[in-house]
């Protein structure tokens, strides 16, 4: 039986991510990694691999069954799913979640007019935490959920730090407020405010002399991202980001409180402890892309989320295998 074969546009964290995902699927190749960067100047992380120029993808059409993209979704994204899914299947990991209507509307006129599928918006939140805040609200009408990240670094909003002028480097930490997590547990449903779940506290490796007060400034006040919380700036070295914030950890909760029958209360929860962010998210991409890939075999064409792509077609197993051996 012939693999999937997939190509990975991007090779920062995430794209490394994939392909040490794709080492784990046997029925996954890997045909090429596309980057910005001279191709020349690329080192592979798990092997020999092609390295090719983003310019050069559309040279792959017909020889590439699905593109993972592995950018930031504050600029790379935007631009680079539209423009891969005009070529190929896609799957990728936009997070910007007040962004996603839009985007899927972009996504979706795109892929409709290329014959072309893309699930977009997959991952942990947005991807698994969206599976599970549908699931609990449909089995608990009578409730009320709520989501705690961290604590965790956030590629997204880290990504989102660096991009501000006179940044050369920095991490973003989520953090949420355990006292709020206990309340939920023991059954109670608060009214809460974004700012009275979580914290965010930055990090942050000025250039030389940038004007820190001006990086601060830009970052608490950034929408989408850092306004609607209570956000710290602390300014370090590189030597300290490298020796203190060198890992990648994250994780967090889906919680919802609800009731049956006679105000019975019922809670629902799940959880991530994850030592690597990115290799976590990347192995849920690589699961969607052979979802993207089962989809399109049967015809399927335009934009997809999470909820509109059935469980099985996550595994590489046989709808009889997964009935026998999972249900």
């Amino acid at each position: 039986m012939s693999k999937i074969k997939v190509g990975i546009v991007g090779y920062g964290n995430l794209g490394k991510g994939v392909q040490k995902a794709i080492d784990q699927n046997d029925d996954i190749e890997l045909v090429a990694i596309f980057t910005r960067r001279s191709p020349e100047s690329m080192v592979s992380e798990g092997g020999e691999v092609r390295f090719e120029t983003i310019a050069n993808a559309e040279q792959y059409k017909g020889k590439i069954d699905v593109m993972i993209l592995c950018g930031g979704s504050a600029t790379d994204l935007p631009e680079q799913t539209p423009a891969i899914t005009a070529l190929f299947n896609t799957v990728d990991s936009f997070d910007t979640h007040a962004k996603i209507p839009e985007f899927f509307d972009e996504v979706n006129a795109v892929a409709k007019k290329a014959g072309t599928l893309s699930v977009i918006s997959t991952g942990w939140d947005p991807g698994l935490f969206s599976l599970n805040r549908l699931l609990s609200e449909a089995i608990l009408p009578q409730g009320k959920d709520y989501t705690f990240w961290g604590t965790g670094i956030s590629q997204g909003h880290s990504d989102a730090i660096r991009r501000v002028p006179g940044v050369k480097a920095g991490v973003q930490y989520t953090v949420p407020v355990q006292e709020v997590i206990d309340r939920i547990r023991s059954g109670e449903t608060p009214e809460l405010t974004t700012r009275e779940k979580h914290l965010r506290n930055c990090f942050v490796v000025a250039e030389e002399g940038a004007n820190e007060e001006e990086i601060r400034s830009t970052i608490v006040n950034m929408p989408n991202y850092f306004s609607d919380y209570d956000t710290t700036v602390t300014f370090i070295t590189e030597e300290q980001l490298k020796a203190e914030h060198g890992t990648m950890p994250h994780g967090g909760f889906v919680i919802r409180s609800g009731v049956t029958g006679a105000g019975t209360k019922q809670i629902i929860e799940f959880g991530l402890k994850l030592e690597s962010n990115p290799e976590f998210t990347a192995s849920v991409l690589v699961a969607y892309a052979r979802a993207v890939f089962k989809l399109s075999n049967e015809g399927q064409t335009g934009a997809k989320t999470v909820f509109d792509v059935p469980f099985g077609y996550l595994s590489p197993k046989s709808p009889e295998e997964l009935r026998r051996e999972l249900l």
